[in-house]
């Protein structure tokens, strides 16, 4: 990022502000010297004069000249590559700047604060903030060359944030300045922007190589100490420029020009000189009370020369003092040691952080990969034998298709169990708020988890306290996977006996109604040192012959749901008599709100009538599967292989909804959905695929597809979507 000189308009205006008195004028004198000493690049004599003129203003109270003095300090130290000295003066200044109403000060502090935060590539946004505000204060005190220096500024923030349509409109607005004044430092800078704008936005390397090399002409006339710090960047931004278009010769030599005028800038004696200026500095207050005692030193002397006893008190005093300031020189130093090592350390947190985040996406690819890879197949499995039962009754009862159905439903649980863990380990998971009634949720479970009480002889006992609201506002479906995973788990360990589900109103605290669960059963209970491990990955107490026992997933996903609903749970059980788990989660009452529970209630497919539709799918298997789900409830449906396939046969053809496979050969359904769209077919899309829904929601929003269903889904569920996207679009 490019420092303008702005900064010398700053410091040639030191020269316009006159004071009356005798010590404004040492401090106008000093600040004066300062300014020039800065300009030839003598930084050292340059900190000493505006560190007298601080102490000076300071004492008298003029903050006008005590914000220009840290002003001055800052600019020495923003030379220097010290960055957090440079913005702590700038902001020391603009605090003193705040308390006059010198709008002049306060524009420069606020555009050297904006070019210390840009040019050290430390915060853009920031430094764009800061140079709007110093724009605002320029235009107050109508110093048009003040607000050209700045627009220059605010427009290379605004190009490194990539940002050029806005950028090249300020730069347009200072064309006519720069080209009828004779300022080397801004011509350089505007024609540098130039081929920054035509380089890395327009792509136009022969616009950005002719204003690049007007740049350079102009910088070769350069006489001025000061600005050899910005010529400095034009020469590395050539070195880069002609080394991204391979053009390596041109790109060294701008380099080698680069390296020889900085190391001649940044000299080591030039450095060592600001460090020990820099120390003089921290030590103020100190150098402030040593003054002090030696004026009180010289007033003893002279009124008690006959007293040695004061005379000897004054010695052991002073040398007081010099332990002192012994004691600040050498913690200045360990303070320095400590600052490198904390670089150090922070340099070695960064690359971990780094390596962390990247491990991170990686399990993050890898999990989604896997659950896409092992969900597509599974949409096949579990899709025939769906076929088989329905088209084959007599094998409803066979144990060898239940025992495939079985199988594959328990490694579609085990891929869903791993995916939630993952997902709210990474806060991936955002609770819902939707109207439910709890009544249709528990009994829904109930009837779901039947075919699992039945093989144990267990009876399910429904209770709910008739004082909570029958339309609650929530995740239900959250709220179902916590309850279905507790009850199957105490199904699966009770043998001829019972699980009760019992909710209670616990509490109301304003609007949020506490509702408390139980799930009892009357099964084997859990030993007492295994109850705190039962929530924990991967932990199985006991595993049957003739049960899958799962991934140990079940418990560990209830209790962090929970954690998301910021409601708490319990476990109390007894060896041979049984686990009580009791789970509190707060509410809203929805009562307010039935309808919009009403209207979202399930359409009865059966009465849809018999839509056309088009299947994009390049799986074999899973056109199979899909076709015959289709046909069998009396759809119309044709199949095609690919994305090009499905453009082709919709230019001959019309259908009433579109399933779209987003994971295909060729061109995936997302680019597809966007070719279709462009035609202007507004058929609806509908994304069936094996990804989570919550990874391609932006990418289908942005294909304009309509909505997306997960694979393996429900046939009813799917059908209910085809319908209400055909009915709106119908009744639109």
């Amino acid at each position: 990022m490019r420092r303008l000189l702005q900064i010398l308009i700053l410091l040639l205006a030191h020269f316009c502000i006159s004071q009356n008195s005798g010590n404004q004028n040492k401090i106008e004198d000093l600040l004066s010297r300062s300014g020039k000493l800065f300009l030839e690049l003598k930084n050292d004599e340059s900190i000493e004069n505006a560190n007298q003129a601080l102490h000076l203003a300071l004492d008298s109270k003029d903050y006008v000249n005590a914000a220009r003095a840290y002003n001055l300090i800052g600019l020495n130290y923003n030379d220097f590559y010290d960055v957090n000295k440079a913005v702590e003066y700038y902001k020391k200044g603009l605090t003193h700047a705040n308390k006059t109403n010198n709008d002049t000060i306060k524009c420069w502090l606020n555009n050297n604060l904006a070019n210390t935060y840009s040019y050290h590539q430390i915060d853009f946004n920031e430094s764009i903030k800061y140079y709007k505000e110093g724009i605002k204060y320029a235009e107050k005190i109508n110093d048009v060359s003040e607000v050209t220096y700045s627009k220059l500024n605010l427009i290379a923030a605004l190009f490194r944030v990539a940002n050029y349509e806005e950028g090249i409109v300020y730069l347009l607005q200072v064309k006519s300045y720069v080209e009828t004044n004779d300022d080397l430092e801004s011509k350089i800078t505007f024609y540098s922007l130039l081929a920054d704008y035509y380089n890395n936005y327009k792509n136009n390397f022969e616009e950005a190589d002719n204003y690049y090399q007007k740049a350079y002409i102009i910088s070769n006339n350069n006489q001025v100490e000061f600005v050899k710090s910005h010529i400095v960047d034009l020469y590395n931004d050539m070195a880069s420029f002609y080394k991204k278009h391979n053009d390596y010769k041109r790109a060294f030599d701008f380099l080698t020009k680069k390296d020889s005028l900085k190391s001649q800038i940044y000299s080591d004696e030039r450095l060592n000189k600001v460090a020990q200026k820099e120390s003089e500095i921290s030590s103020l207050e100190s150098q402030k009370k040593l003054e002090r005692i030696k004026a009180e030193k010289l007033l003893q002397e002279v009124k008690l020369k006959t007293n040695k006893v004061i005379v000897s008190l004054f010695i052991v005093v002073f040398s007081f003092m010099m332990l002192f300031i012994f004691s600040l020189y050498r913690n200045n130093k360990l303070r320095a040691e400590k600052n490198l090592e904390l670089k150090a350390a922070n340099e070695e947190l960064f690359k971990a952080k780094e390596q962390a985040e990247e491990a991170s996406n990686i399990k993050s690819q890898f999990i989604s990969t896997i659950s896409h890879e092992l969900r597509t197949p599974l949409y096949g499995v579990i899709g025939t034998t769906d076929i088989i039962e329905e088209e084959h009754p007599e094998l409803k009862n066979s144990p060898h298709l239940k025992a495939l159905k079985f199988s594959a439903n328990y490694l579609l649980s085990l891929v869903n169990d791993i995916l939630k863990v993952y997902k709210i380990e990474e806060n991936k998971v955002v609770l819902e708020n939707k109207v439910f009634c709890l009544e249709d949720v528990v009994e829904n479970i109930k009837e779901s988890l039947e075919t699992i009480a039945r093989r144990n002889n267990n009876k399910i006992e429904i209770n709910i306290d008739n004082r909570i609201p029958q339309f609650l506002i929530g995740d239900k479906i959250r709220l179902s996977q916590i309850i279905i995973n507790l009850m199957s788990n105490s199904l699966k360990f009770t043998q001829n006996g019972r699980v009760n589900l019992n909710a209670f109103l616990n509490n109301v605290i304003g609007e949020d109604y506490f509702i408390e669960f139980k799930v009892i059963d009357t099964g084997i209970g859990i030993p007492k040192k295994y109850q705190q491990a039962v929530f924990e990955k991967f932990v199985q107490i006991e595993r049957k012959e003739d049960d899958y026992q799962g991934t140990g997933l079940g418990l560990t996903i209830v209790k962090k749901l929970i954690s998301l609903f910021k409601g708490s749970i319990d476990l109390h059980s007894e060896e041979g008599k049984g686990t009580t788990i009791t789970f509190i989660i707060p509410f809203k009452n929805g009562n307010s709100k039935n309808q919009d529970f009403i209207e979202n209630v399930e359409v009865d497919f059966t009465q849809f009538k018999p839509y056309n539709i088009l299947v994009v799918e390049d799986n074999k298997i899973n056109q199979v599967v899909t076709k015959r789900l289709l046909e069998n409830h009396k759809f119309i449906c044709d199949i095609v292989d690919d994305g090009f396939a499905a453009l082709s046969k919709l230019e001959s053809e019309s259908y009433d909804a579109i399933l779209m496979d987003i994971n295909m050969p060729k061109i995936n359904g997302f680019e597809t959905s966007k070719l279709i769209r462009a035609k202007g077919i507004t058929t609806p899309i509908i994304a069936v695929t094996a990804f989570e829904k919550e990874e391609i929601i932006d990418k289908a929003k942005d294909a304009q597809i309509n909505d997306v269903v997960v694979k393996p889904f429900e046939a009813s569920k799917l059908f209910q979507i085809i319908h209400e996207l055909i009915t709106k679009l119908n009744n639109s």
